[in-house]
């Protein structure tokens, strides 16, 4: 009984991986066609980047010009939470860096 179970592991295992392979012509393609989908998606996110970096400028001096301090860290705080939960650990790293640069200048 524990043959049979054993033989129909090992042949999905095997159908799966033989499946997966392409010939080198064909995994040109695909790679060609996901890095150039990365090259857009990429020139996207730098552009939403310095968008977002503008709109925190906009928020930077209302809140100085309102007697304000510059940052809100309890606003930073849930930003880096939100970035944690949706990216997980490493989201918190994403938005450590986006706040960075959203920052600006002192």
């Amino acid at each position: 009984m524990t043959s049979p179970v054993t033989t129909t592991a090992t042949t999905t295992t095997a159908t799966t991986t033989t499946a997966a392979r392409l010939d080198p012509a064909e995994a040109a393609t695909v790679i060609a066609g996901a890095r150039a989908r990365i090259d857009d998606l990429d020139g996207r996110i730098i552009e939403l980047v310095k968008q977002r970096m503008a709109a925190s400028a906009e928020v930077q001096q209302a809140r100085i010009a309102s007697g304000g301090p510059r940052l809100a860290l309890a606003r930073e705080l849930e930003i880096m939470e939100r970035f944690r939960t949706e990216l997980g650990r490493a989201g918190t790293e994403v938005a450590r860096l986006l706040l960075e640069l959203s920052r600006g200048r002192a």
